[in-house]
């Protein structure tokens, strides 16, 4: 996979960049702001793109504008965020900006390279990535109303791991499961929320989408 990093941190750049070549991806471009990024993406026309929300000059939201941006002009390119805090208003808005090839994760979770391949290779794949800190974050505001509040408890528990980028056979061993038993809470959450199966494979995507937007909903209301 063909990367381009962007994050004023000199130290979070290369390690990250070391970390990536160490797992056989290829990094194309190391920048430090927006437009360095966005110059970087039309020389290069890299898989994916992994950005910092906060960058320079202002350090408020010039890598999501990026994002987004890029999102825009080259839809084939997967877009991994990264932030130091949880930050609830821009992660929403950055996963719900599109059906896929997106992901959120915490500035910590660069320490385990596994965890940002792996994020790397579902977006590229036109998955939703979403750190499982901001789920948790989510899951503990009380769900009023909308499709949502069709799904059993545990169909919400099944799909709020969704949410966390985890396969099915993640998900089994998370809750001690079968394979063929998540396979059906699946099933049950894609009919309750009525997502259409010619959706093809964005039906996981949207479901999760659908997951976010409704504590997006509850966040603001509250």
């Amino acid at each position: 996979m063909r990367i381009v990093i962007a994050d004023d941190a000199v130290l979070i750049r290369e390690g990250l960049s070391a970390l990536l070549r160490q797992a056989a991806m290829t990094v194309l471009a190391s920048v430090n702001d927006a437009r360095e990024l966005l110059d970087a993406v039309a020389a290069h026309r890299p898989d994916a793109v992994i950005v910092d929300i906060r960058m320079p000059p202002t350090y408020t939201t010039e890598g999501l504008v990026a994002a987004e941006r890029i999102r825009r002009d080259y839809p084939g390119i997967a877009v991994l965020v990264l932030s130091m805090h949880i930050e609830t208003e821009y992660a929403l808005a950055i996963v719900n900006s599109g059906g896929g090839g997106v992901g959120y994760l915490l500035k910590e979770r660069i320490l385990d390279v596994e965890q940002v391949v792996a994020a790397l290779r579902e977006v590229a794949n036109g998955g939703a990535v979403i750190d499982p800190a901001l789920v948790e974050e989510l899951m503990a505001l009380r769900r009023r109303g909308g499709r949502i509040d069709r799904l059993t408890v545990r169909e919400q528990e099944v799909l709020a791991l969704m949410a966390q980028g985890l396969t099915n056979r993640a998900i089994a061993d998370r809750l001690h499961l079968s394979s063929k038993t998540i396979e059906s809470y699946v099933t049950s959450i894609l009919e309750r929320l009525q997502i259409d199966a010619t959706e093809g494979v964005h039906r996981r995507v949207r479901a999760v989408l659908m997951y976010l937007r409704s504590n997006s909903s509850v966040d603001r209301s509250g």
